[in-house]
């Protein structure tokens, strides 16, 4: 609309101005009033009787002539006068319509044109001043300009009108102007000097756009970029600052202390999976509305008794949502850190009442991490990192707890990022190697096949795998490693298959890490790896332990026979150690139980424990399962398995697991073994023949 304007005013500019034009005119009739009265006189002195011209033989006038002469000069002044009349005729009407163009620019424009003089009356006002404000122009000239303005603008106003009066060029301004119905609206101004021929100002002409809309929406950005849009709580950015404050303060008054407490919803992940996320999100503001009523309550914790001598600083309590189902809280002005352990007790009783969420009771409970002012790192992020390392303590160990933050709890956490970044460094050296450890038959003490294992080979030695498989998993990593271990593995046994020829052949068996177990595209996965690799799925036997098997039931029946659709067996790993049962494993078409190593280990020394693998032999036979025993590492429990009816075993007792060499030379004694055995039956039999 300002261009707009712009172009009409220099259009305005271009055209001559009213006055001009009257000014003209009034000149044109006086000069030809006064050249026809002249013209007239001579004509009539001409013509008077008695008026003679001197006879002269070289200069001769004769009267008619004079008189034909000046009635030529009168008939073309005439025409003169007429055609300056059309010129000034055209003028005016280019002027009634730069005006009409000027008045429908302002009474439709969407902007609001304001005139108003130097003294400050309003001389004109746009009807848009009606359709945004809701003031009639009747109005708005009864009121002078600045009443509708806000107090707290009216001196800015009224300054930048001043400069823009001596300067003769507006600024843009912004201001708050009310409207009719007692709210405010935001207004951009822009002001612009009207001068006389003079060129002194007259009247300052004022364009404003409403830009209540844009405020706001800047306003929400601005909100956004540090709130939560689902809980409207500080966001990690704003938490960040109040920490970076808190610290600040800190070090001015140390006995100003702080605390960050780190919440983690126990079992959030449930209740997303189970009812969905819109009933999650409840849960989640439901949450943050009990926590915010906690921390008023703990307000008083927070708060010293101030000296006389001190200035108080206000106390204030940030309660953020970082993200996902956890959330922060910082706590300032702690007379003692035995403040914040009571804060952390008291949200966890308010979060011990269930909540109603879409007609279901859901309890929550929660893990919270606690950072104190000094006994963490001296940045915002590293205290927030100290309390979310606490956190994950108190989640480990047991949930529904808290943990004070201490150095060693950093050491550790260091130690297992450092660990993180090993493994991936390893994965992509190739410092994972495969591993073997035979599968016998416990009646003929043959090998029927190999369970593959990783085994991380680094430059100064061998890794335990207890070391580095939970952090595997725990990071996702472990599905590279297990692809790679498949792929090598399966490879292995098909030469192995080869070389030592068996009915039925070697079987290799691979464990299924929880984090694979999880994934939906399992058996696809291990689909195409089989059918790339042209390995017989009858040969392949996958591991799964009783405690992942368990902890979905109905999903686990779907991923297993998915799996079993694959044709590979299906065996479940250290049972035992569970809470399945034999009835759930029938339904979840199992070929094998695994027996724990810790039922083994003791089935020569603990009466109790040898009954319960007698039962679970028993009845896996019973259910048309074959049992094999891990973990067997003396003669006692080899002749106990075999006569329980264990089919096979593996453990120590026959070999440790080790490289392909190694295994490749075990296979070649027992071959050379059973060759030399069924030569010597063969010889005795003859002899006796």
């Amino acid at each position: 609309m300002n261009d707009q304007f712009k172009s009409a005013n220099e259009l305005r500019k271009v055209l001559p101005s009213s006055r001009k034009v009257d000014a003209r005119e009034w000149w044109l009739w006086g000069f030809a009033i006064a050249v026809t009265l002249v013209l007239t006189f001579a004509i009539v002195t001409l013509t008077f009787p008695g008026f003679e011209l001197p006879f002269d033989k070289t200069y001769v006038f004769n009267l008619r002539e004079w008189v034909r002469g000046l009635t030529a000069l009168v008939l073309v002044f005439d025409i003169y006068t007429v055609y300056q009349q059309l010129q000034l005729q055209r003028m005016r009407r280019q002027l009634s319509e730069g005006d009409e163009m000027f008045r429908l620019i302002t009474d439709n424009a969407a902007d609001m044109i304001a005139v108003v003089d130097v003294e400050g009356r309003r001389l004109y006002s746009s009807p848009a001043y009606e359709k945004i404000l809701g003031f009639t122009v009747e109005e708005l000239q009864a009121t002078p300009a600045l009443e509708q303005v806000h107090p707290e603008d009216r001196a800015r106003v009224t300054l930048a009108a001043e400069k823009a009066r001596i300067s003769g060029c507006g600024e843009r301004l912004e201001y708050r102007v009310a409207h009719k119905d007692g709210t405010w609206r935001t207004l951009e101004s822009t002001a612009n000097v009207l001068r006389d021929a003079e060129q002194r100002i007259t009247a300052l002409v004022i364009v404003n756009r409403d830009i209540t809309d844009r405020k706001h929406a800047e306003e929400l950005l601005a909100h956004n970029a540090l709130y939560d849009g689902l809980t409207n709580l500080a966001n990690r950015a704003l938490l960040v600052e109040r920490i970076g404050r808190a610290i600040s303060t800190h070090r001015r008054h140390p006995d100003l202390r702080f605390a960050v407490l780190c919440i983690d919803i126990d079992g959030f992940k449930i209740v997303n999976d189970s009812l969905g996320h819109s009933a999650g999100d409840q849960l989640l503001i439901q949450i943050a509305q009990r926590l915010q009523t906690s921390l008023r309550l703990a307000d008083t914790l927070s708060r010293p008794q101030w000296r006389t001598d001190q200035e108080p600083v206000s106390a204030e309590s940030t309660l953020a949502r970082p993200g996902g189902d956890e959330f922060v809280v910082l706590v300032e002005e702690l007379r003692s850190p035995s403040d914040a352990i009571l804060i952390a007790e008291r949200i966890q009783k308010k979060l011990a009442f269930p909540f109603d969420v879409e007609g279901h009771d859901i309890v929550a409970t929660a893990s919270i991490g606690i950072a104190l002012s000094g006994d963490g790192g001296a940045e915002p992020e590293g205290i927030l990192r100290d309390a979310e390392i606490a956190m994950y303590r108190a989640k480990n160990a047991g949930k529904a707890r808290w943990e004070t933050f201490d150095r060693g709890m950093r050491d550790a956490a260091d130690k297992r990022l450092r660990l993180e970044s090993d493994i991936r460094k390893a994965l992509e050296r190739g410092e994972f190697r495969v591993h073997y450890q035979p599968i016998l038959d416990l009646a003929t003490e043959h090998v029927v096949g190999f369970e593959a294992l990783s085994r991380w080979q680094r430059p100064e030695g061998m890794v335990s795998p207890a070391d580095f498989i939970p952090m595997a998993n725990e990071t996702g990593i472990i599905l590279a490693i297990n692809q790679q271990l498949l792929r090598e593995a399966a490879l292995q046994v098909q030469t192995w298959q080869r070389m030592f020829p068996a009915n039925p052949p070697l079987v290799l068996s691979v464990n299924v890490s929880p984090r694979e177990f999880a994934q939906a595209d399992l058996a696809s996965r291990i689909g195409r790896v089989l059918a790339e690799l042209q390995v017989d799925p009858r040969c392949i036997a996958l591991e799964i332990t009783e405690t992942i098997a368990m902890a979905d039931a109905e999903r686990s029946a779907v991923i297993l026979a998915e799996l079993k659709h694959l044709g590979v067996g299906i065996d479940i790993d250290d049972f035992g150690t569970g809470y399945s049962s034999l009835s759930r494993l029938q339904a979840f078409r199992v070929d094998t139980l695994k027996i724990d190593r810790t039922f083994v280990s003791r089935i020569d020394t603990d009466r109790e424990t040898y009954e319960i693998v007698r039962i679970v032999v028993t009845l896996a036979h019973t259910l048309g399962l074959k049992v094999v025993a891990e973990g067997i590492e003396t003669p006692g429990q080899l002749e106990l398995l075999r006569a329980l009816g264990c089919e096979f075993g593996q453990g120590y007792f026959f070999a440790k697991p080790a490289s392909e060499e190694t295994i490749e030379a075990f296979l070649k004694n027992q071959h050379q073994m059973a060759t030399s055995t069924r030569t010597k039956a063969f010889s005795a039999r003859s002899a006796a023949n």
